[in-house]
């Protein structure tokens, strides 16, 4: 394993080092949009590309970045049909893209049938990083490549409710024991043997710890350090607020089959009122002043890559 680590860092292709960057901004090709009803979803696309492309070129004028390709393209799934790459944000409807890129791929006759379980366990998509060098750089140049996001405090409200007010196998032992342990003061023995019922200040004060008793998960890191937007020059900017038109818009440029729409339901939890703004409201009233300050500095970035206003 070692070897072929070595093998990777000495390649001169392996590290997108010392350059600056955003490369030029492509147009995007609308040969396969179909009928004008479109017009001003293309309008909006082009503002968003061009506002990150701005605000990338102003952010790295004196930044370089050496990173790893093979990490940097670590959470973009591939659809070979297509020549789509799609950048996974959990919590953004990562979960019904995944279901789509199974039907683009023919993994699926319908979105509509694919479990919560065969979508994130089922292994049947490819990652970037699971191909050579030059099968990254090519797909990297040629496909269509996507992100969509989310309002950022919205997208970490929405995280902490399906992790920690729901009971989970996972996220309970290891992130809720560790996160009780530390911030609760004079805790239970029942809760620092399961971890459940962390509160949502708890779990703030673990996201801010600079020395946290656990590290980061991808549901609640920020978009810059999942996607990296001013490293890949994403093709198309998708809204979680704008979903479905966003998606359906996308599926056009694609040239995906005509009868193939963005799935509408809920992927988990379907009782649950959906996180909104006003929902948002709610939790943050748990935290100080200071402590709602330090979670937006936290996505301070991924608010302004997306022109996402302070909430």
């Amino acid at each position: 394993q070692l070897s072929e680590q070595q093998k990777i860092s000495e390649s001169p292709l392996s590290q997108f080092g010392g350059v600056y960057l955003p490369p030029a901004l492509h147009p995007l090709n609308k040969t396969l949009v179909k009928g004008g009803k479109w017009k001003d979803m293309d309008i909006t696309q082009e503002k968003r590309r061009s506002f990150l492309h701005d605000f990338c070129k102003k952010y790295n004028s004196r930044k370089k970045l050496r990173t790893h390709l093979v990490h940097l393209v670590s959470r973009i799934y591939v659809e070979d049909r297509h020549k789509v790459l799609y950048c996974e944000v959990p919590k953004a409807g990562c979960s019904n893209w995944k279901r789509v890129l199974m039907v683009l791929n023919g993994l699926a006759a319908s979105a509509h049938n694919i479990s919560h379980d065969d979508v994130h366990y089922g292994k049947h998509l490819r990652k970037l990083d699971s191909y050579d060098l030059k099968g990254i750089y090519t797909r990297l140049n040629t496909y269509t490549k996507t992100i969509f996001v989310r309002d950022p405090i919205e997208r970490l409200v929405s995280a902490f409710r399906d992790k920690f007010e729901h009971p989970n196998s996972y996220y309970h032992p290891v992130f809720g024991k560790a996160i009780i342990k530390k911030y609760r003061h004079n805790a239970n023995e029942e809760a620092l043997k399961t971890g459940s019922g962390v509160k949502f200040k708890e779990f703030v004060q673990y996201l801010l710890d600079s020395h946290r008793p656990v590290g980061m998960d991808i549901h609640w890191e920020q978009v810059s350090k999942l996607c990296y937007p001013c490293l890949i020059n994403y093709d198309f900017i998708g809204k979680f607020e704008t979903l479905e038109e966003d998606a359906n818009y996308f599926l056009q440029l694609v040239g995906a089959p005509a009868e193939l729409k963005f799935p509408k339901f809920k992927d988990r939890h379907s009782s649950d009122e959906r996180t909104s703004a006003e929902v948002v409201r709610q939790y943050l009233k748990e935290l100080s002043k200071e402590e709602r300050q330090l979670t937006y500095d936290f996505y301070y970035l991924d608010y302004l890559m997306f022109n996402y206003t302070s909430p």
